[in-house]
């Protein structure tokens, strides 16, 4: 553990599901002197010890240099997933902004970048077993999301070569949630007409059961806490982070006490959601539904071992905590978790 009292650490994307969490154990932590926040819309609740400035990762005039200068680390999280009918613009603040990010990094002399990468960077791989940090990361080329997080992978590679003097970590976490975070998943992922009464059981008569839909989960909290460690910690390279058991249409049928599961093809399910996408009815893509059912599982050992991490809180739990704030349209005082009711 390296000392870090009067460090100063820097957070991008610090209003958003990951970001609030992280911007509070940060705050908390004594070791830490200054915990500045930096967001395109300043929230109204700011956890008590922490600071904030309102930067645009997408335009070219934000000075991130200044931003960062006198930082001990920066904990880049920002990132947009919609529009996902305009990639164009997700590249500019997701690709172009993480990379003004890591120059400014760079330029301002900081000595440790952690960067939020995701388990999207991944290439195609098993569902039957867990791979480790060494398994490819070229994404799905089809989806925005993922090509995106692995194009930025790709420019760390670069950037540790020309500058090993900073510190990088990249974590590579599973399905992020917490009840604040309900509101804000709905509207990205499901639309603004998704009504929350639809997690009821009495209003599901079965589960789709489609081949390859088996993925991972971890509470937002417990992924800020890897964070945390990441920047307490003198370690360099990727980690993986995610919680058991692995989610699959077995596991969320026994949380919402649904018995009935029916098998459907993986062609038909992606048919219904392409045509919803298409008429703008749901804001997740087809493309994304192709790279969920292609995502590797992961193995956590690394995150362990060297970081001293382990999660708190089972998926299952993580996901009757999502579930119970999908029903009541839960959220937080921030803009995009902001709480909002559908139907």
């Amino acid at each position: 553990m390296s000392s870090t009292a009067g460090s100063r650490v820097v957070v991008t994307g610090a209003t958003g599901n990951v970001g609030t969490s992280v911007m509070r154990l940060l705050a908390e932590d004594p070791d830490i002197a200054s915990v500045v926040g930096l967001a395109r819309r300043l929230p109204e609740e700011r956890p008590p010890g922490t600071r904030w400035s309102a930067v645009d990762l997408a335009s070219e005039q934000t000075d991130l240099v200044r931003e960062f200068e006198g930082a001990d680390a920066v904990v880049h999280l920002a990132w947009a997933f919609q529009p996902t009918h305009d990639p164009a613009t997700t590249w500019r603040t997701n690709v172009l902004g993480g990379i003004r990010v890591f120059e400014a990094v760079a330029a301002a002399g900081v000595p440790a970048l952690v960067h939020a990468s995701s388990v999207g960077a991944y290439s195609p791989g098993p569902k039957d077993r867990a791979v480790d940090e060494s398994w490819p990361t070229h994404g799905w080329p089809d989806a925005a999301y993922t090509r995106e997080k692995a194009y930025l992978e790709r420019t760390l590679d670069a950037f540790e070569y020309r500058h090993p003097e900073v510190r990088v970590v990249r974590m590579r976490p599973a399905f992020l949630f917490k009840r604040e975070s309900a509101s804000e998943q709905r509207r990205i992922f499901g639309g603004k007409f998704l009504p929350g009464p639809l997690a009821k059981p009495e209003t599901l008569p079965f589960l789709p059961d489609v081949p390859g839909l088996r993925v991972q989960a971890l509470h937002t909290d417990d992924a800020a806490h890897a964070y945390r460690l990441a920047v307490r910690t003198q370690v360099r390279g990727a980690f993986n982070l995610a919680a058991e058991p692995a989610v699959d249409a077995g596991v969320l049928g026994e949380l919402l006490g649904v018995r009935r599961q029916v098998r459907l093809p993986r062609t038909a399910v992606r048919s219904a959601v392409a045509a919803a996408w298409g008429l703008r009815l749901l804001p997740a893509s087809p493309h994304l539904f192709d790279a969920v059912l292609r995502l590797p599982l992961m193995d956590c050992t690394r995150a362990r071992v060297e970081l001293g991490w382990r999660p708190t809180k089972p998926a299952t739990e993580v996901l009757e905590e999502f579930l119970q704030g999908f029903r009541e349209g839960a959220g937080a005082g921030t803009e995009p978790l902001r709480g909002r009711k559908v139907g």
